[in-house]
């Protein structure tokens, strides 16, 4: 078993909007912040003094940036989850989220840098996981038909299960 002394932490790959999406980020969440910012050294004489890494925290968790180059963009391969404890909370960042994006099924979204986010409501991970197969059903029935998850149609198609 390996001791880590640090935390694993998400490196994302931008093309150059690494600092943007890290201040657009950092100003949806809190106990978020821009941790460092390191710029390319004169070794790289095409990119020498812009942006390189920023290292940012979202709620507490930490992240890495790079301006990498436009060869790798990100895919539906692999998504930030925020759980939410109430609708406010799913509207609000759904709305700062999806601006500039695409609104995806399931409460999936893509942000105007190509980020895939899981804007879920903690009620919604509690029908689908929990140990009631028939109300596990039938949130997951009700989710497929949203694109932002509202919390009260979930409940009501659980409760018109019989649960």
């Amino acid at each position: 078993m390996i001791k880590l002394s640090h935390k694993i932490a998400p490196f994302l790959w931008f093309d150059t909007q690494a600092e943007e999406a890290a201040r657009f980020y950092t100003s949806l969440f809190d106990d978020s912040r821009i941790v460092t910012t390191s710029r390319y050294p004169d070794a790289v004489p095409d990119k020498a003094g812009a942006v390189m890494v920023v290292t940012f925290e979202l709620a507490g968790q930490r992240f890495h940036a790079l301006n990498g180059g436009p060869q790798y963009t990100f895919d539906e391969s692999i998504s930030l989850l925020v759980e939410c404890e109430t609708q406010d909370e799913v509207d609000e960042l759904w709305t700062k989220l999806c601006d500039g994006g695409e609104e995806r099924p399931c409460g999936w979204l893509v942000d105007r840098y190509g980020l895939r986010w899981q804007v879920t409501p903690r009620r919604l991970l509690e029908f689908v996981c929990g140990d009631d197969p028939v109300a596990a059903s039938a949130a997951m029935c009700a989710m497929f038909e949203m694109k932002k998850i509202v919390i009260a149609d979930i409940e009501r198609a659980v409760q018109a299960s019989g649960r």
